[in-house]
């Protein structure tokens, strides 16, 4: 007989290989779709950050909610801005710490971004159901917020 919360950690165990695959091709992917816009996933990612949240962010919200490091935020931010991208404002909370602001062009490109990517996520999703996306959505969620969580220590046998 089957012990089925090994099973079920082994089928876990799958579904994280293949999201390792999943994000790594969708990175590729992504670099080639945001190519024409002088962008890769990563500076993408970066400009999503901070068009998603309609607001400035600091280097640190912006790792946060991508993801990634803010070794690889602040270099990304750093690059962006430089370009004409972002603009730093003052963080009243931590000098040190400036917010990140969409320029003109930085809004203007992450529009034509999001353009590219509904044509394309919409190839993606022909012939899959709406119940099995949210499904997805909700499992990967779940698997998340535990990620967060401690992890319960078997206890020995005695």
């Amino acid at each position: 007989m089957t012990n089925e919360p090994e099973s079920k950690a082994a089928i876990l165990t799958d579904i994280i290989l293949t999201v390792f695959r999943v994000n790594g091709r969708l990175l590729e992917k992504g670099d080639q779709l945001v190519k024409p816009l002088n962008l890769t996933s990563a500076r993408w990612q970066v400009l999503g950050a901070v068009a998603q949240a309609g607001k400035p962010l600091s280097v640190p919200q912006v790792a946060e909610a991508m993801g990634i490091t803010r070794q690889g935020a602040q270099k990304q931010l750093n690059k962006l801005e430089k370009e004409g991208f972002f603009e730093q404002h003052r963080n009243p909370r931590h000098e040190r710490s400036p917010f990140y602001a969409l320029t003109e062009l930085g809004n203007r490109t992450i529009s034509e971004t999001m353009t590219l990517q509904k044509i394309w996520a919409n190839g993606l999703v022909a012939g899959l159901t709406l119940q099995d996306l949210n499904n997805t959505l909700q499992m990967l969620n779940v698997v998340f917020e535990r990620l967060d969580s401690p992890v319960p220590k078997k206890r020995a046998r005695t």
